[in-house]
This record gives structure tokens, sequence and C-alpha cells, in this order.
């Protein structure tokens, strides 16, 4: 259930809301409870942002100077936070991190709270990595048949839950696909092992996000609907279980099908939801976690 790792100049963005559409309430309650990442809808004919930090993704998925320059950023950071060079396939993983969490958020977070699922092709997002924020061109969005939005332009309505939750499946591999394709050959991985790495990015963000609104065990319910495996592309599910603690309490962890390789930095510190963590670890971890 990890964040991204913190960005500078975050507490700024508190106070800021998308303008209104079928999609406002649901970004407007994500900064609310994470001040560190806002959402702005591009008006008709607005123009997405461009230098100061901004990154087209489409640029990103091409996998050319774009890239070099998002990835310069995040090789810094490792030196910075730990005195050390970190692989560049590590460094890959953790700039595809940084982006596909709050990205997947973009349509995840709308489906859980609003039953609302958009269509975002990369070429209408732009990312603000250093400030939290994104910018989308809102356009075609699936919803159920008693939404009020059903008839209003854009809307493609679908018969029920399960279909809906297709939707969702599919809008998340439209955008994150080419992507993984700029990525991919940077971390060093194809097929199977990226979109496992897709997987954790839709589950352990909208898991922690979920949290911050106190609708955690809703958000694992729906997750394992969303992705209770072989539903391809992805690869594995949402694969939560409890453990349990020191005294008796249930400790939710889930087990992720990648590994962000940050064992290669910190061997002795490695996620609670890692493959490479074992379950005595993970209680102490998630206990220390609750009581700090």
């Amino acid at each position: 259930m990890r964040a991204p790792a913190p960005t500078a100049g975050t507490s700024a963005l508190a106070g800021a809301r998308p303008a209104r559409s079928i999609l406002a309430e649901a970004y407007a309650r994500l900064t609310e409870v994470f001040p560190g990442l806002t959402v702005t809808e591009l008006g008709p004919g607005e123009v997405a942002p461009r230098g100061a930090g901004w990154v087209a993704v489409e640029g990103l998925a091409e996998g050319g100077a774009d890239l070099d320059g998002f990835l310069a950023w995040d090789e810094a950071q490792v030196i910075q936070d730990y005195g050390q060079r970190a692989r560049p396939d590590v460094v890959a993983g953790f700039g595809f991190h940084r982006y596909a969490w709050p990205a997947c958020l973009l349509i995840t977070l709308p489906w859980f709270l609003e039953r609302r699922v958009p269509r975002f092709p990369v070429e209408h997002v732009t990312f603000q990595r250093t400030l939290g924020r994104m910018t989308v061109r809102t356009g075609e969005f699936a919803c159920l048949p008693d939404d009020p939005a059903a008839d209003l332009p854009g809307a493609r309505v679908v018969p029920d839950e399960e279909a809906l939750r297709a939707e969702v499946r599919a809008a998340v591999a439209e955008h994150l696909e080419p992507v993984l394709g700029g990525f991919g050959p940077r971390m060093r991985r194809r097929g199977r092992a990226l979109w496992g790495m897709a997987t954790d990015e839709i589950v352990e963000g909208l898991w922690y996000v979920a949290g911050l609104l106190g609708e955690e065990r809703r958000a694992r319910n729906e997750l394992e609907l969303l992705l209770p495996g072989a539903t391809r592309p992805y690869a594995g599910s949402a694969a939560f279980r409890e453990l349990t603690g020191p005294n008796g309490e249930s400790l939710p962890t889930r087990d992720r099908v990648s590994c962000c390789l940050f064992y290669t930095l910190r061997p002795e510190d490695t996620c609670a939801t890692c493959p490479r963590t074992c379950d005595s670890d993970r209680v102490a971890k998630l206990t220390g976690a609750a009581a700090g």
C-alpha cells in the first residue's frame, strides 16, 4: 500500500480544485486526503502546460529524450537519498512507479467513488512530478444505466458492475501499454513482468488512497473483483490476505506480483508487500508503522 516517494512543493496544492465535470468530485476528494496530487481537467481549447517541469506522457511513451530527462530526476534522487548510484534498470523502475501510481488513480478513483470510468490516451495527460500535478483532457467515459451522467456527451453506458470492471481494466491498459513500451527496455523487463508491475500499481494506489478516505476494506473487496487473476493483459491478482499481529489484531497485507528492486540499495529494508519479505518481517513492519 505504498505511496510514491514524497516530492517537493506539494503543500501549496492542498486547496487546489479541478474544474467541475463528471470527474471533478472524485479528483477533489483525492486532493483533500492526499494533497501531494492534484488533477486538473483541461477545458475545450485549453492548451496543456509545457516547460517548468511538465512532461507530456506521450513523450515518456516514446522512450527518447523526454524519458531521459524524467529518469535523470530519479537517478539524482537516489544519490541524494542513499549516497550511491542505482543500476539503470532500478532507476527506471522507480521512475515508472512514480508515474504509474498516480496515473492509475486517474481511472480507478472515479470508478471507485462515482462508478465512472474515463478513457485517457497518453496524449491526453501531462505530469509535473515535483509539484504532484497532472492535467487531463476528459472525453469518453463509461458508466452504469442509472448514472445521472448517462445522457451526457461522451457517456457510454454498460449494463452492470462486471462490465464496468472490464472498462476499468481496458482503460488502464490503454493508458499504460504505450508507457510500458517506453519504460520497459530501460527496466529490462518484458511481457508478464511489465504487466505484473501494472497490476501492483493499480492495486496499491487505490488501496492507499481508499485508506485515507476511510474505505480501505471496501477497496480490498472491489480490487479483488477487479483483478481476480487471469485478466489479461494483467499478471496476477489483487492478492490480499490477513496476518495476525502480536495482540491478535488483523493486519491486512498483499503479495506483490513484482519487486521494485529497492533491496539493491537497502537489502535490509524491503516493502511490507514485497515477495521477498517473510510474514514475520511483515508483521513487524505493519505493527511498527501503526505504532508510528
